[in-house]
């Protein structure tokens, strides 16, 4: 009898915190409030991040998708040395004159390059320009190694 109580108890916690999770998430932000962030289509990514955790996969989408942010923010996991010159680098080699992108592996396995973008991806979300999110993640990444910007 006393499981019995237990069960009841345990799954009623769980709906009463799982109803104000959801509540908190759809009530009081406005729609101003929240910024849409553009996502490259997952299925114009290479094979190798398709089959990546969802959080990396996101961050390619992101940075092919923004170019004009991601270019502007440094990493720090190091990859200076490989010739990076920016976030968007730890995603994107190059591009040619068709569009056509030569993806880099290189954040597949990094988790620093990714947090970064996730970053980047949350804050502008929050209505954050590019110097608001370079700051923050200069900050907030600048002990793990040398930017690899000036």
């Amino acid at each position: 009898m006393l499981k019995r109580g237990r069960s009841k108890f345990l799954i009623l916690a769980v709906l009463v915190l799982f109803g104000s999770t959801t509540t908190g998430c759809s009530g009081g932000s406005s729609p101003d409030s929240a910024h849409e962030v553009h996502m490259a289509p997952l299925d114009q990514m290479p094979a190798d991040v398709q089959g990546a955790p969802i959080v990396v996969q996101q961050a390619y989408r992101f940075a092919v998708a923004n170019p004009e942010v991601t270019k502007q923010l440094p990493c720090y996991c190091g990859c200076g040395a490989m010739g990076h010159t920016s976030n968007y680098a730890c995603y994107v080699q190059s591009v040619d004159a068709s569009g056509a992108i030569t993806f880099d592996p290189h954040a597949l396995g990094c988790s620093i390059c990714v947090d970064i973008t996730q970053d980047a991806m949350r804050l502008l979300q929050e209505g954050k320009g590019v110097e608001a999110i370079r700051a923050t993640i200069d900050d907030t990444y600048s002990r793990f190694g040398p930017s690899n910007m000036p």
